[in-house]
């Protein structure tokens, strides 16, 4: 469970904002989405070497520049 202390003179707002910050960092929303349907091993290793080579073509451009 996350807990997040509202500091003296903090607005709901802005802990909510923290709040949601830290459960987006949890990634407990990203296992939820991915346990709606089952992907086969071969396609989640299809997505992550796609995802590796998109990531290395974008540090190679940032190196370039």
């Amino acid at each position: 469970m996350l807990k997040i202390e509202v500091k003296p003179g903090e607005s709901i707002e802005r802990a909510l904002k923290r709040y949601k910050r830290k459960y987006r960092n949890t990634k407990r929303l990203d296992q939820i989405r991915s346990h709606q349907e089952y992907t086969k091993k071969s396609v989640e290793r299809r997505k992550t070497l796609k995802k590796a080579q998109y990531k290395e073509q974008f540090l190679n451009e940032q190196e370039d520049q």
